[in-house]
């Protein structure tokens, strides 16, 4: 059995669709960043000095995929985790137990996919200058540690106890899952719309654009 704790604890023409410079316009944002925050340093105990050798192996291109997306907002996270599991061992008569205190720092990045954004989403009115946009709601693009940041604080293993090398792996699952769960957050989300609305008012009053009004909702191509 595996326990997990933390002890540490957004006549007037009307064209349907948008024009081409507009739908190109709205292209070019396409991989932008925003703000982010800092991380906290954990101490701990320091290694001797070792030398890694990293070996030159083939790189395989799998596939090229071309992607619509406006990263608003990034945040980042610091998170603890204490995992252990109980072993029954001596025919169950005792416990050993195989335990890890992992220090994570990780980051996620929320934006809008703009692939969900249909020809029925723009629509544009020559004449006053106002183009209207409904976008789909920001999400959560990725959820990541930094390698550099993550590393384990503790590890003991009781006599009785056979270490589980995949304990490791658990509780950088759960850490990852925590930096995703707090980018998820309403607040974050809600942060993330404030930023998406200030870039592409901002881009499209840039080529003409008087006036951007923007609605969030289920794209037509989600």
């Amino acid at each position: 059995m595996v326990e997990l704790s933390n002890p540490f604890a957004p006549r007037v023409v009307e064209r349907r669709g948008a024009p081409y410079w507009l739908v190109v316009a709205l292209a070019s944002v396409i991989g932008a960043g925003a703000a982010a925050a800092g991380f906290v340093y954990f101490g701990g105990p320091t290694a001797g000095e070792t030398v890694v050798d990293v070996r030159p192996t083939p790189t395989v291109l799998t596939a090229v995929k071309d992607i619509a997306r406006l990263e608003v907002t990034e945040v980042q996270v610091e998170k603890v985790i204490d995992i252990s599991e109980r072993q029954k061992v001596v025919f169950g008569l005792l416990d050993g137990e195989d335990n890890m205190l992992l220090v994570a720092a990780g980051s996620a990045t929320i934006g809008v996919d703009l692939e969900k954004v249909g020809e029925d989403d723009i629509t544009f009115d020559e004449r006053s200058g106002v183009a209207t946009l409904r976008l789909p709601p920001p999400e959560v693009f990725s959820a990541r540690l930094d390698p550099d940041n993550t590393y384990v604080y503790r590890r003991e293993t009781s006599v009785l106890a056979k270490r589980n090398e995949r304990l490791e792996g658990r509780a950088r699952k759960e850490a990852t899952d925590a930096v995703e769960e707090a980018a998820s957050k309403p607040e974050v989300l809600e942060r993330a719309k404030v930023q998406a609305e200030k870039q592409l008012t901002a881009l499209l009053k840039r080529v003409g654009v008087k006036r951007v009004e923007i609605t969030w909702g289920r794209g037509t191509r989600a």
